[in-house]
């Protein structure tokens, strides 16, 4: 379905809260700071509105009567690119870590303010509206679009997930360059802190099979052991 068309300045914006006070009190204060909002109070109906609505942005709840929040953002994730606010009372950093793993783009902390929150869904847009330079990019057989976020390898689409193309886009820029983790972390998961290495390992493996290549047999990627990984077109 496609999307209703919005006025420029507006943003759709879907709240998945079970408790019906609390989704009222979301979405009035969203309403308030001129964002179009929907509120959900089960993970079934979130799923159901990210298709069919395709929101600018989800602020999710964790506990939901369905779902729990870490199962449903791979859920959401896997139907949609949409960034996701989850509002939790967890403040441990990692469940944070976690959560951010999981899919989810910020989070803000129970109780907090409708400003707060309005900052939060701005602040998540703007990263995904700039995430990219607009250019085209070429390496080899690769090109990557960044104003469509899309990829192709030798004129065939590759199916890529947000995140896999964030990181497989942010490593093209850099060609040649032996790109860190912790740079990884801070540009592409906005994590400006250590711990999460093992998701960069497992994007990094998805994108080496969508690639058509493997750690050992590696034609683009290539993991630099303690210092990072560099992008490179493959010797003709």
């Amino acid at each position: 379905m496609v999307k209703s068309t919005l006025n420029e300045d507006q943003v759709s914006v879907l709240v998945v809260e079970d408790d019906a006070r609390m989704r009222e009190a979301m979405v009035r204060a969203l309403v308030a700071h001129g964002h179009v909002v929907r509120g959900d109070a089960t993970g079934a109906d979130a799923l159901r509105d990210v298709v069919d609505w395709q929101p600018d942005v989800v602020v999710l709840d964790l506990g939901l009567p369905d779902f729990d929040g870490e199962v449903l953002l791979p859920m959401l994730r896997a139907i949609s690119d949409v960034p996701v606010v989850v509002a939790t009372v967890r403040d441990d950093e990692a469940d944070i870590i976690r959560l951010l793993d999981a899919g989810a783009d910020d989070y803000v902390t129970k109780p907090f303010s409708g400003d707060h929150l309005d900052a939060r869904v701005r602040a998540v847009l703007r990263r995904a509206r700039h995430q990219g330079d607009g250019r085209e990019i070429t390496v080899g057989d690769l090109c990557i679009d960044d104003r469509r976020r899309t990829a192709t390898l030798a004129g065939e689409p590759l199916e890529l997930s947000r995140k896999e193309f964030d990181l497989l886009a942010h490593l093209a820029r850099h060609e040649g360059e032996v790109v860190s983790k912790r740079e990884l972390l801070a540009t592409v998961w906005h994590q400006p802190y250590g711990g999460a290495d093992k998701t960069i390992d497992v994007h990094l493996s998805w994108l080496r099979r969508k690639l058509g290549e493997s750690a050992g047999s590696p034609r683009y990627l290539h993991t630099v052991r303690g210092v990072g990984v560099k992008l490179t077109a493959p010797p003709s």
